[in-house]
């Protein structure tokens, strides 16, 4: 069956970095759209990035843009999202989702924390 599993989540101070993973299996992971989304506290749901199949095309919500970039290895089935200068809004349980034709979210992982605070 699908399975997604995020990890590289945790405490780390404004302005700092962190690279999350995504390890897909049980399904051709070249073969999908992938994408990032969010959750913060009292806060909805919040799309970050999508990337293509073949790792060329990438696009970003404003709030990431010039600061996150999202990556595959489409060899070891992984997603990364590498989040730089990082901002205390950006606190959240972060998620992979697998994209689907309709560009709906088909399969999600459980997350992984992010929270950045001094």
């Amino acid at each position: 069956q699908v399975r997604l599993v995020e990890s590289g989540g945790d405490l780390v101070q404004p302005g700092g970095s962190l690279r999350l993973s995504c390890e897909a299996s049980g399904f051709t992971f070249n073969g999908y759209w992938m994408s990032w989304v969010r959750l913060a506290p009292g806060k909805g749901l919040e799309w970050v990035s999508y990337i293509d199949p073949g790792a060329s095309r990438t696009s970003y919500a404003d709030s990431a843009k010039g600061r996150f970039t999202a990556s595959r290895d489409n060899a070891k089935n992984t997603l990364y999202l590498q989040m730089d200068s990082l901002k205390s809004e950006d606190t959240a349980v972060y998620f992979c989702a697998r994209v689907g034709a309709l560009y709906e979210y088909e399969y999600w992982g459980r997350g992984t924390q992010v929270t950045v605070s001094s």
